[in-house]
């Protein structure tokens, strides 16, 4: 059981969850929900009582939020940002088609968290983390020719209410 009378979290069926509901979603290119604010790109995946909502704005440099509820009650939550560093030698588009692919590699493994490296070249996208799916920060980037040309920050974890 995910969620128990004590209100104690399955990590490992928290971890699955988390690694299915981001296949289906950017990594997927599927799961576009209405707009919470103006100019964001809203997600959502749900199974059960389990729901997961992705919602950032901007594109080429953006922030977001991903959250995850059991029972509508937030209990996992991860916030990241990330930006082009050198538009001279990327573009827009390039970031997001590699870390879709990288992302898809790592959700394959069952994991989200770090520790993969993934070459297509000229590109090689990085992403790290410390801790786990209680408490983490990590960062992605992408390497052309050994400079850093594009990095995301991330951190999250549980979150309750008391």
């Amino acid at each position: 059981m995910a969620w128990t009378d004590s209100h104690t979290i399955d990590l490992d069926f928290l971890t699955d969850f988390i690694v299915r509901a981001k296949a289906h979603t950017y990594a997927g290119s599927g799961g576009a929900v209405a707009p919470s604010r103006p100019g964001s790109h809203d997600l959502q995946f749900s199974d059960g009582a389990f729901t997961y909502i992705d919602t950032y704005v901007g594109g080429a440099d953006f922030l977001g939020q991903e959250l995850v509820l059991i029972d509508a009650a937030p209990v996992w939550a991860m916030n990241y940002y990330g930006h082009l560093l050198r538009t001279d030698l990327i573009d827009a588009i390039t970031p997001g088609a590699m870390i879709k692919k990288s992302l898809t590699a790592m959700y394959s493994t069952g994991r989200f968290l770090g520790g993969q490296r993934f070459d297509a070249e000229p590109f090689i996208y990085t992403d790290t983390n410390n801790g786990d799916v209680t408490h983490f920060t990590g960062t992605e980037w992408i390497d052309l020719a050994g400079v850093r040309v594009y990095e995301l920050v991330h951190h999250g974890g549980l979150v309750r209410e008391n």
